[in-house]
């Protein structure tokens, strides 16, 4: 019995430990309750369908710092709900493990990531 919910809380936090997310389901929360990203397996997408890397077991977006771009998600789904229960406060982060120079944490590298819209999206004319 020791199946995780899927709707259970799982903290996003970077390297130092700032909490920056909530994933619910396959749907990543801002701290303030705002649909952020999404998951498809342990890809983790931007709302506007920008993949920026894979959620790790200790709760960070973590991407090959080698890696190249992805075209945009070509169907994002569409915004959720906002979430009725959603965590106010994080509990203390895990103890992260040490990075090789072959990865990168994404929130670490580049905090505002959720706030940006993806650059490889069209110019709206």
């Amino acid at each position: 019995m020791n199946e995780k919910s899927p709707n259970k809380p799982v903290f996003i936090f970077d390297t130092r430990g700032d909490w920056y997310a909530t994933k619910i389901g396959n749907f990543i929360f801002s701290p303030r309750g705002e649909y952020v990203a999404y998951l498809e397996g342990d890809d983790v997408y931007k709302r506007d369908g920008e993949w920026i890397g894979n959620l790790s077991k200790d709760g960070r977006i973590l991407r090959k710092r080698t890696v190249r771009r992805r075209d945009l998600h070509p169907s994002p789904p569409p915004a959720p709900p906002r979430p009725e229960k959603l965590p106010p406060r994080a509990p203390l982060p895990p103890m992260m493990a040490e990075l090789s120079y072959s990865m990168v944490d994404v929130l670490d590298e580049d905090p505002d990531t959720f706030k940006k819209i993806s650059d490889l999206r069209p110019d709206m004319d």
